[in-house]
């Protein structure tokens, strides 16, 4: 299965409806089993269970589920609509995706459903004492499964939608993108230390954003048809049809048409953003939630300061020491490797031009970059020492006070010394 093929799953599976429909018809394949066990030989075994009591249990059941459901659902849109306001949109994505969600409501909607075909069934005598039997132990699993489940998913509910869980959702996926990358930084093929400019240039055919590359059909493809590539986009990057994503590198002339289906084939490109295969995208989104929490509308610095530190982790966890070499498993293909002067750009650039007024913002700020620029790392010092000065220029023209200006210019030649 190709790269592009396991996105395309995975990004299927998190849809709502998925988990839910999967629940549902395992919940059927459930009550038609339990008519299995009359073919046994468990019916003189077995204890009597009237029907009865099997179809009053499976409408109270019933009707209590589709009302959890429905509280589920409602609770749900309304977390997902917090998300959005509060925080960004674009970090809807990740609270949709949170498998504890689905999970409770894929329940609820499978007992519902379990009930409803159980009920049918009991009530035109589909099944004998045995089958009863399994019916009415299936039934109180599912009752077991729907309390416990309700019960930690009020607590889950509770959180979601919450400016700190956003955040918290937000930096997991982060760290989770910046350490595949860091395994793995050149994705698989060899450094590309600047473009050599030579070669045939592939352009993109369609307009968004580059969201992966499939490396390993690109390899195979390259290695059958003797050729060379090196990637100038990365995902995560906007192109258009006009703008070089790549280029080729042969000995013998290329034709144009087989260029392009290599892009269309290996190169998925979509309208939005996605978190799986571009770290600066949860940078970017974090600084974005910061921004908003920095507007005269909100007025929250405390969640910028919070955010400040989410990127001191992430960054600390980008520059830590690797173990063994990356793997070079597509050595036909060269690829960029992340610029930390682009990561310090997407992560601090809004939170001081907004913060730039608030002296705590620019306080934490400036301890945040120092600690970065103490890291080993020299692209990253480099980066952070620029985003020190225009920081000091940027809250030396927003300060009000003498004093805060002084304080920032200590600070500022303290970090650059």
């Amino acid at each position: 299965m190709t790269g592009l093929a396991r996105l395309w799953l995975k990004r299927f599976a998190e849809r709502l409806w998925v988990k839910p429909l999967v629940a549902s018809l395992m919940s059927v394949a459930g009550v038609f089993a339990a008519k299995a066990a009359d073919g046994t030989g468990l019916n003189d075994i077995v204890p009597e269970i009237t029907v009865e009591s099997i179809q009053t249990l499976l409408s109270i059941m019933a009707s209590s589920v589709l009302v959890i459901a429905s509280l589920a659902v409602t609770s749900m849109v309304s977390a997902y609509a917090s998300v959005s306001n509060t925080a960004s949109p674009r970090a809807f994505a990740i609270a949709v995706a949170d498998d504890r969600t689905q999970y409770a409501l894929s329940a609820f909607v499978a007992a519902f459903i379990f009930s409803i075909v159980a009920l049918i069934a009991s009530k035109n005598e589909y099944y004998d004492a045995a089958g009863r039997f399994a019916l009415f132990t299936m039934t109180l699993l599912t009752l077991v499964v729907v309390v416990l489940t309700f019960v930690t998913w009020v607590d889950r509910i509770a959180r979601l939608g919450r400016m700190g869980d956003t955040i918290k959702q937000m930096e997991r996926a982060t760290s989770k993108a910046l350490c595949a990358r860091r395994a793995t930084p050149y994705l698989g093929g060899q450094p590309l230390r600047a473009p050599t400019g030579s070669g045939v240039a592939v352009f993109a055919e369609e307009v968004g954003f580059l969201q992966q590359i499939d490396m390993q059909g690109l390899q195979k493809a390259a290695v059958s048809a003797d050729l060379r590539f090196e990637l100038i986009a990365l995902p995560g990057t906007f192109v258009t049809p006009d703008r070089e994503i790549a280029r080729c590198l042969s000995v013998t002339p290329v034709d144009g048409e087989r260029l392009r289906t290599l892009v269309r084939d290996h190169f998925l490109i979509g309208r939005e953003r996605t978190f799986e295969e571009d770290p600066r995208f949860g940078l970017v989104v974090l600084s974005q939630i910061a921004g908003r929490a920095l507007s005269p509308a909100v007025n929250d610095p405390g969640t910028a300061i919070d955010i400040i530190g989410v990127f001191v982790r992430l960054f600390v966890e980008w520059s830590e020491p690797g173990g063994a070499e990356p793997t070079i498993c597509c050595d036909r293909i060269s690829v960029l490797a992340l610029d930390a002067s682009d990561l310090c750009d997407d992560a601090f650039t809004a939170i001081a031009r907004d913060g730039a007024s608030s002296v705590e913002v620019v306080m934490r700020l400036l301890k945040a970059l120092e600690t970065l620029s103490h890291l080993g790392d020299a692209p990253l010092r480099v980066a952070a020492l620029r985003h020190v000065q225009r920081l000091a220029t940027l809250a030396d023209r927003e300060a009000h006070l003498t004093a805060d200006r002084a304080l920032i210019a200590t600070h500022r030649a303290r970090v650059l010394q």
